[in-house]
């Protein structure tokens, strides 16, 4: 019973999300390092357009995947977050500040642990943002396979650090990783997003529109300049909590979008971008100061960042330790969030087009959060066991396959 138990725990709905990015990830190492490298790196620069008369969209199939099938990724994000801020964690300020400041601290010290390793070259210091992230499906499915060892609040810390970690990494990229504006097609990005705005407050039933109106919103977004992913950020927040029946539109399409970003957007995302060619690499591409700043930014600048300041607002007496949690397991989830994978091989997409730097981003990211999730997990492992009983189910974390938690019956939040 004791290997039973100890599969289910494994195959649970955190777990499998963290599982499928690990054999993607692995699968295109294995791919970009074999006979099928070229198969490989031939079908990410192969073509599709999207024309009407003459006029539209023609770019690589990793340009589709990073611009196109991200931007439903953050559509996702999108809506958690508004779903949050209405009526889940991030509703009650007082629930936030610890989490928040961590997650500020988080995304603060890796930054400043790379531009150390990084200053005066211009051709790194502007990925000084990749070692910022957090992946939510990868560290809350390490943190999965932990099992009952952790008490549920350490799950809901780690879920809403990661969550707030997500806006700061959609502000740092409208701010910082924007390309030259086009005025005249972000004016015209307006006109759908007006419209949308429109179908939010009058609680629109159906999402359809919405969703069409969002796409052209990317369109004109895309040939804008400013990346395209963040009019999925946009559509989401234009989605209604409450319709004018008392339906939830935002939480239906949440439920309906989640398995296939947790399950096939962000494995094809992995598997097109975390191809490392191991071939040629020697001591100076894996002590480059681009792949030591990310490495150590993961891991050394998470702990740091995170750690510290908990220990700080604690020590101020301005909040307490999630309940039922000690110093070692702030430990072990601060180690868990210097898990960047995808948002970390993201924002490096965003920084380097050339596939020197991009190979030494890859090195960096996968090396420093594969230390990062095996040194959390060491760690939540060794914690000692506390058995906390917690008041309401809905303390448990969101997973891929059970998105409701927080969807309290006669829940007042507005649109």
């Amino acid at each position: 019973m004791g290997l039973r138990r100890s599969l289910d725990e494994f195959f649970s709905g955190d777990a499998v999300g963290g599982i499928v990015l690990i054999v993607s990830a692995v699968a295109a190492m294995m791919v970009a390092n074999s006979s099928l490298s070229g198969i490989y790196n031939g079908w990410l620069e192969m073509k599709f357009s999207v024309l009407l008369n003459g006029e539209g969209l023609s770019k690589p199939l990793i340009l589709w995947i990073n611009d196109g099938l991200m931007a439903v990724f953050f559509l996702l994000v999108g809506l958690e977050l508004k779903r949050e801020l209405l009526e889940g964690k991030l509703k009650n300020p007082r629930d936030v500040l610890l989490p928040g400041l961590a997650a500020v601290g988080g995304m603060a010290i890796p930054a400043v642990i790379y531009a150390a390793f990084n200053w005066g070259n211009a051709e790194t210091i502007s990925g000084w943002a990749i070692p910022a992230a957090t992946d939510i499906a990868f560290a809350l499915g390490i943190l999965a396979l932990v099992g009952s060892r952790v008490p549920a609040s350490l799950k809901i810390f780690l879920l809403t650090l990661a969550i707030l970690d997500d806006m700061g990494a959609i502000l740092i990229i409208a701010l910082f990783y924007t390309a030259d504006l086009n005025v005249d097609y972000l004016m015209l990005a307006a006109l759908p997003l007006a419209v949308m705005i429109w179908l939010n407050l009058r609680g629109a039933h159906r999402v359809a529109p919405i969703i069409l109106l969002g796409t052209v919103m990317w369109v004109f977004v895309l040939k804008s300049g400013v990346h395209a992913t963040l009019a999925g950020v946009l559509t989401a927040f234009c989605v209604p909590l409450k319709d004018r029946y008392g339906k939830s539109p935002l939480h239906g399409l949440e439920d309906g979008l989640s398995p296939y970003v947790f399950y096939l957007i962000v494995p094809v995302f992995a598997f097109a971008n975390a191809g490392v060619v191991l071939k040629g690499i020697g001591t100076e591409e894996v002590f480059a100061s681009l792949t030591v700043g990310i490495a150590l930014g993961l891991v050394l600048g998470k702990i740091l960042g995170v750690l510290g300041v908990v220990w700080l607002i604690v020590r101020l007496g301005w909040a307490r330790l999630p309940y039922g949690a000690t110093w070692l397991h702030m430990l072990g989830i601060s180690a868990l969030a210097g898990i960047g994978f995808t948002m970390s091989l993201f924002i490096g997409t965003l920084s380097f087009a050339d596939a020197t730097h991009m190979n030494e981003v890859r090195l960096g990211v996968l090396g420093g959060s594969l230390v990062a999730a095996l040194l959390g997990f060491g760690i939540l492992r060794t914690a000692p066991v506390t058995h906390v009983k917690t008041a309401d189910k809905r303390d448990e974390p969101i997973t891929p396959t059970d998105r409701h938690a927080d969807h309290a019956p006669g829940s007042q939040a507005s649109s």
